[in-house]
């Protein structure tokens, strides 16, 4: 299995992080998606650490859930390694080679890029286009990550009845859904903006930077809506999962939003600024066109509005559905509260139409 692979057939978008699994098939025809069918299952605690599968069987049981709670039938699946696991490079070559020769060539010349044993890496590579330097030349980008990483994830698959026929990159990913948006002309933007998508999950937030639908700049930080969770449950005295059904469910005393809520909304806008001037210290871009919130936290009441007055910039929740036709089997709200969290198996999924 290599890094992007090749897709033969209709995907699940198949997006595994700490806390959950989401599952979402998207089918139709080029750019006149439909949504078919989706599930989000949460993982117990000990499923997934720092980003990597820390228990495949446990993994492999909520892909199955989620198989089952979606009402899909299709069973080939496209994951996604994350960012931190995988090592990329963009090299020139001879515009001559066909891809057999490329693929022989950095074979042979892969450890001038990637510091393990070939035999230890899973790579791949595409062809971006001529060199603006070299004429005689064309970009190519190769993507590498060590093969556990890739391994765990099509086993994690397997187990729960599906076969994995592309591993992707996350970054990758969510450059597919944003770029999505963009040629859509959701929320105004347009191909020439940069866009900052801040993803907050549950233990990182994740800032990429796109121009031209290419990311030219991402960075995490530790922090996310586990902490809403952890002091709810504090402050509550309940378990972890009663506070994290909570927080999705209500039912928590009036005090939560003034003394709970409101506190880690402030938190989060001043975590979002942050990023966003780590990205201006170390750029020459200027400042970006709009941020698009995604992941879990995004659906927070008010929090674009928040955010917005912290950051100086327009603030949108990432929804890539708007507009498309929707099996009558999701319940449309359902899919919208959920939206943000769908980028990266949007993005996914979006592989069955390369």
């Amino acid at each position: 299995m290599t890094i992007l692979g090749r897709k033969n057939t209709l995907l699940l978008g198949i997006d595994i992080s700490s806390t959950t699994v989401k599952l979402l098939e998207i089918g139709g025809s080029k750019d006149h998606y439909r949504v078919e069918s989706y599930a989000v299952e949460p993982l117990q605690s000990t499923s997934v650490s720092e980003r990597n599968i820390a228990d495949v069987q446990l993994v492999g049981e909520a892909i199955g859930r989620a198989v089952k709670k979606s009402g899909t039938r299709t069973k080939a699946a496209a994951c996604a390694v994350s960012g931190t696991a995988v090592i990329t490079k963009v090299i020139s070559m001879p515009s001559q080679l066909t891809e057999d020769d490329m693929e022989n060539q950095i074979r042979v010349e892969a450890d001038q890029y990637i510091p393990y044993p070939l035999e230890e890496v899973s790579l791949d590579f595409e062809v971006l286009g001529p060199s603006e330097t070299e004429p005689d030349k064309v970009d190519v980008l190769l993507v590498a990550s060590r093969s556990d990483n890739v391994k765990v994830r099509v086993a994690a698959l397997e187990m729960g009845g599906l076969v994995a026929k592309v591993v992707d990159v996350e970054a990758f990913a969510l450059e597919n859904a944003v770029g999505h948006v963009l040629r859509k002309g959701g929320a105004g933007l347009e191909q020439g903006d940069t866009v900052a998508v801040v993803d907050i999950g549950a233990t990182r937030t994740i800032l990429s930077v796109l121009r031209d639908l290419k990311v030219i700049y991402t960075r995490e930080q530790l922090f996310g809506g586990k902490q809403l969770t952890e002091e709810i449950q504090r402050r509550y005295g309940l378990s972890y999962d009663e506070a994290g059904h909570a927080k999705r469910q209500g039912g928590l005393p009036e005090n939560y939003i003034a003394e709970v809520l409101e506190p880690f909304k402030e938190t989060m806008a001043l975590e979002v600024n942050r990023a966003l001037q780590f990205f201006y210290s170390s750029s020459q871009v200027g400042t970006v066109d709009q941020v698009i919130l995604a992941g879990g936290c995004a659906s927070i009441p008010g929090i674009t509005d928040l955010i917005a007055a912290k950051c100086g910039t327009t603030v949108t929740v990432a929804n890539p559905f708007t507009g498309m036709p929707i099996s009558p089997r999701i319940k449309e709200q359902t899919l919208v509260n959920d939206a943000p969290a769908l980028m990266t198996s949007f993005g996914l999924a979006l592989r069955s139409f390369d």
